[in-house]
């Protein structure tokens, strides 16, 4: 059996791996990217068997993926093929780990400038928005404008997570959009948090929801696009002579505000459910160096007032 194996296609053995490992084990979104994987390598390599994997099979494996990618898409290329071929390893088809030492190459990433809206501008699509009695879209917009949240969380929203005397919002769920519906867990364990809101906030959204079910989703519908929600912001930024965001830009947007406000970084990370501080600086990098340049002012101001 081990011979057999040995003599298969290395895309023939990930793709079993993967049904057998992964399936079922992680999110549909990830198994997606193992799919991916997986066509890329009937792609680049269909005659490679698994018993010719060795340190330079497997590096001109990455350099071909690498010629049309950027160097970080390469690096989880690479992390995904992994998994898969020191279990090779330890069953005895291949005698050594060919991904020892590997080099990640790729393109140079392009720049990705991240848009959002300052608070002037925010204030001004705000007062655009069709707040009425009844729940829409438009209130969808700006509760991701008030608390950072992604867009499938938001669609997750139910009453029962609207804490009204203590202005808290639980965050434990996301909306399977992209597929059929229904509930899914959050991104990670981070991004099961409690959201503080403002008061007027809470008071318009008691009013809001006060007669519907309990664990139904307040914006739900049938099926939802992120477009959708994308085509009504755009209007509303054109109307107002803003620039144009995405939904994903409200949550850029949040944080970007409470930053120059002066929050900690610390705080902002737990407000948008990241993993860590060290995400929140990567992806704010532009912001917090805006806001170092002011703190070199404050700094020399300070210390010039000690001056005798």
């Amino acid at each position: 059996m081990n011979l057999l194996k040995k003599n298969e296609y290395f895309y023939v053995y990930y793709e079993r791996w993967i049904h057998i490992y992964k399936e079922g084990a992680i999110r549909k979104v990830t198994m997606n990217k193992y799919l991916l994987t997986l066509s890329w390598l009937k792609k680049l390599v269909p005659n490679l068997y698994i018993n010719e994997l060795n340190r330079i099979t497997y590096q001109k494996l990455l350099n071909d993926y690498a010629e049309c990618h950027e160097r970080q898409t390469t690096m989880d290329f690479h992390h995904q093929l992994k998994g898969a071929i020191l279990d090779a390893v330890d069953e005895g088809l291949i005698s050594r780990d060919p991904t020892r030492k590997a080099i990640i190459k790729g393109k140079n990433p392009k720049d990705k400038k991240i848009k959002y809206l300052n608070q002037f501008e925010l204030h001004k699509l705000i007062s655009d928005l069709d707040l009425s009695n009844n729940i829409n879209y438009d209130w969808l917009i700006l509760l991701i404008a008030k608390t950072g949240m992604r867009f499938s969380e938001a669609l997750a929203i139910t009453p029962k997570d609207f804490d009204f005397p203590h202005q808290m919002l639980s965050i434990s769920k996301t909306w399977n959009y992209k597929d059929n519906g229904g509930f899914l867990p959050t991104k990670n364990k981070s991004s099961n948090r409690k959201i503080q809101l403002d008061w007027q906030t809470i008071i318009q959204f008691s009013e809001l929801i006060k007669n519907l079910p309990e664990d139904v989703p307040i914006f739900f519908d049938n099926k939802i696009y992120n477009s959708t929600i994308n085509d009504i912001l755009e209007r509303h930024c054109i109307k107002m002579n803003i620039p144009v965001i995405s939904v994903h830009g409200l949550r850029h947007t949040h944080a970007s505000i409470l930053l120059f406000a002066g929050v900690s970084i610390a705080s902002v990370a737990h407000r948008l459910g990241h993993s860590s501080m060290t995400t929140t600086q990567k992806t704010y990098l532009h912001i917090i160096q805006e806001l170092e340049n002011t703190d070199i002012d404050l700094i020399m101001r300070s210390l010039t007032a000690l001056n005798v």
